[in-house]
């Protein structure tokens, strides 16, 4: 249904435009016979005879009626590219976009990827882009590779047995047929377009329709440029899928992972360092003690017993002395 409502649209578009194409012909030759008639002068008619307005329409109706032969025979012309776009465009199947992503563990990172690469050679595909990450064990790679479409099933179940898991799996398609379909339908009404306005180029005479004409031949060969490009883009990605495969190693046993994270040599440095910055701390506070603190403790020392002294001295002296009390008679 997609492909007929296409040929239908196409043929619309077809008509659209020859009929546009046969009323600017139809007007580029007015103007040539306007040109030619004697009578069309800037000044306006000879003075004396009646102005003959009709005259140019025989002339306009012979040109229209030449360019709506060419127009017809435009027509055909369409019709016959745009059949033949078609046709060109008939695969005898469904046109799919496939697009997947393959997550695989693998034992040996480089093997794998190497094994990858074969299969999918084999099958006539090839790497389209690759990325690595990591070193050592913990390396890991993601690799895209471009499928033939009908080798598609046949490359993904290679590509699962090169892994010793497959972590996660993702495909899917769509169906691009009637977006192509309607590209060469749309392209052979363009090719037509163009040839007609190539033939009314040759016809002008005047500059402003030679510049009007070129204007709309320019627009109508870039119509076609990027439509061009749109169809064979669909028309790569269905004939090429595009499978993402990931290759990771497997994940490290706990006890080979503290194996590997223990080292004797850093553990003794470590401790050896640990005692030489204590004996520092050590060494550091005695010197703060001899130079610093001894010699503050001993003037304050001084001072303290100076100011003992010296208030026991005054306590003594401030007491009264005792009275000694005579000796009873016998």
């Amino acid at each position: 249904m997609a492909h007929r409502s296409g040929q239908r649209g196409a043929a619309t578009r077809v008509a659209i435009g020859i009929g546009s194409l046969l009323v600017i012909a139809a007007m580029l030759g007015g103007c040539g016979s306007a040109a030619s008639n004697p009578l069309s002068t800037v000044g306006g008619p000879v003075s004396g005879q009646p102005a003959e307005a009709p005259a140019a329409m025989p002339s306009a109706a012979a040109a229209a009626a030449q360019d709506g032969t060419l127009g017809a025979a435009n027509s055909g012309a369409a019709r016959t590219a745009s059949g033949a776009g078609v046709a060109a465009l008939d695969t005898g199947g469904p046109l799919i976009v496939r697009t997947g992503q393959l997550d695989l563990q693998v034992a040996d990172l480089e093997g794998a990827i190497r094994a990858a690469e074969a299969a999918v050679t084999a099958v006539g595909g090839y790497v389209s882009g690759s990325q690595r990450s990591g070193d050592a064990d913990k390396a890991s790679a993601s690799v895209t590779f471009r499928v033939p479409a009908a080798r598609w099933t046949e490359t993904l179940d290679a590509l699962r047995k090169l892994g010793t898991k497959v972590l996660a799996e993702q495909t899917s398609s769509q169906e691009v047929t009637a977006q192509v379909v309607d590209l060469g339908a749309r392209l052979a009404n363009l090719r037509v377009t163009e040839t007609a306005l190539q033939g009314i180029m040759d016809k002008a005479t005047k500059i402003p329709d030679v510049l009007a004409v070129q204007e709309q031949l320019t627009g109508v060969r870039q119509q076609i440029e990027e439509l061009t490009a749109q169809q064979q883009t669909l028309q790569d990605q269905a004939a090429l899928a595009s499978l993402t495969v990931n290759f990771t190693p497997p994940p490290a046993v706990a006890v080979t992972q503290v194996r590997e994270g223990w080292d004797p040599a850093r553990q003794i440095d470590q401790a050896a360092a640990a005692l030489v910055g204590l004996g520092q701390g050590l060494a550091n506070a005695g010197i703060w003690l001899v130079i610093v603190w001894v010699p503050i403790l001993l003037v304050v020392g001084l001072i303290a017993l100076v100011a003992v002294v010296v208030v026991r001295r005054i306590r003594r002296g401030a007491l009264p002395t005792p009275v000694v009390p005579p000796a009873a008679e016998a």
